[in-house]
């Protein structure tokens, strides 16, 4: 879903005793040269994109791979495997499509929005309006009912513009509009459509929300500028299908001083029904599970049990983080790490929790500065899955890469691929992640 991540203050319930880096600089190496040879984790990301691409919440697909990370956990000799049940959302789109059918006979490329209502059969025919804001779309509500309302909104950031995606059915629905659509929620276009997680309310009647191109959005902007008005064609079978078990999937490698004390670090395993889920957030998931596999392997003195999770519903309900948060409320969680904003060249260490462990985290930096010489270590570590432990004072981190806005090209999208993911800037994150989880591991916190 991807994806707001959680900025979140806490209160100082856990301090860090003073830490001096320089007396692991030895195992820090160790990792780095580990991470950069070792091609496990760049050919299960491989075979996961070959072999699992849809994996939306409720589908056999995610199952299977769900069940193939449980095997290979086994496989790599990790502690305490298993597989925690989930219930998840079960939503599918089935056939869409979307027709001008005035002025001139033309397709566009679309994606529902995770979580619409279906049209009838038929579709919706009907004339569109186009706002480029929510504003306009206030101004101009007498002109609303009985039409299909475009959102034309140019990117800016993520955090606001996928407010279109998230809430436009409402902002449309309450004048009376028969359908909404948003221009994608992506940066460039290329005539490649985003889906992504939408919502409704009580007090407005619920319409079908789509996504389309930013080609096909501009199109629809001409038309209406030039004083023609546009009618297209609108169809939707998206159902809602009973809530399905899904799992949280995990392993981990014990600790020695400190084993009742949890590390947890990871991404979501699930993702949306376009693209093969390469950046968001295979390449996450990877990358977290091969940080912690390569720690074990080393035969590092981790003082933490540090565990790689595999969150499932990441993208169309957050259950996983969830279900987690409760079923493991009973361990002592000395802090979570999540990979969810694609798998570029690492650049930021986000960490969450009192300034005294910030203080001691930012003395990570020099080793880092080994994987990539530009990372550096900074506030505001957080994400979906991570949230409900943040949300109880468990410090949280999270891994920032540079991705020079390249996430948003392909997040959510036909376009997210394997082919897209470097290998390079693969190992730099996984190297990066290790030696964060690693070095947190034997931090003396009281």
């Amino acid at each position: 879903m991807k994806k707001i991540l959680f900025l979140l203050l806490f209160p100082v319930l856990i301090f860090a005793k003073d830490f001096n880096p320089d007396d692991y600089e030895d195992d820090v190496d160790k990792i780095i040269e580990a991470a950069m040879k070792s091609n496990i984790g760049w050919d299960r990301l491989e075979y996961l994109c070959n072999n699992f691409a849809n994996r939306l919440s409720g589908t056999p697909e995610l199952e299977r791979t769900i069940d193939w990370i449980y095997e290979e956990m086994h496989k790599d000799g990790l502690a305490n495997v298993q597989k925690q049940p989930v219930l998840v959302p079960n939503w599918k789109r089935h056939y869409e499509s979307l027709k001008v059918v005035f002025p001139m006979e033309y397709k566009i490329d679309m994606l529902g929005l995770g979580g619409s209502i279906a049209t009838p059969q038929e579709g919706i025919t009907a004339e569109v309006i186009v706002v480029r804001d929510k504003d306009e779309l206030d101004r101009r509500k007498d002109e609303v009912k009985g039409k299909i309302v475009l959102f034309n909104v140019p990117f800016t950031t993520y955090g606001q513009t996928v407010q279109y995606r998230f809430y436009g059915a409402q902002w449309a629905g309450q004048y009376g509009a028969v359908a909404s659509l948003i221009r994608s929620v992506s940066p460039i276009g290329f005539d490649n459509p985003h889906t992504g997680m939408m919502a409704y309310n009580d007090s407005t009647t619920k319409i079908p929300h789509a996504a389309i191109t930013l080609e096909g959005a501009e199109l629809l902007q001409r038309y209406q500028d030039k004083g023609q008005r546009a009618t297209i064609n609108l169809t939707m079978h998206a159902k809602h299908y009973p809530d399905a078990i899904s799992h949280n999937v995990m392993g981990e490698t014990k600790g020695s001083t400190l084993s009742d004390e949890i590390i947890s670090v990871g991404g979501h395993i699930d993702a949306w029904d376009a693209g093969q889920g390469a950046q968001d957030d295979g390449a996450g998931c990877m990358t977290t599970w091969e940080a912690v596999r390569l720690i074990d392997e080393l035969g590092l003195n981790n003082n933490r049990t540090i565990r790689a999770v595999m969150w499932t519903n990441e993208e169309n309900g957050a259950m996983g983080g969830k279900e987690y948060a409760r079923g493991f409320s009973h361990e002592k969680h000395a802090m979570a790490f999540e990979s969810d904003a694609g798998t570029f060249a690492p650049l930021v260490i986000r960490f969450s929790g009192s300034p005294e462990i910030l203080e001691q985290v930012k003395k990570f930096e020099p080793l880092l500065k080994k994987v990539n010489p530009q990372i550096t270590v900074g506030e505001g570590g957080g994400g979906v899955d991570i949230g409900p432990l943040m949300e109880t004072g468990v410090p949280g981190m999270s891994l920032s890469p540079d991705d020079k806005g390249r996430y948003f090209w392909y997040h959510h999208s036909p376009a997210d691929t394997f082919d897209k993911v470097d290998k390079d800037e693969f190992k730099q994150c996984v190297a990066a992640i290790a030696v964060t989880i690693y070095l947190y591991s034997i931090l003396e916190l009281e």
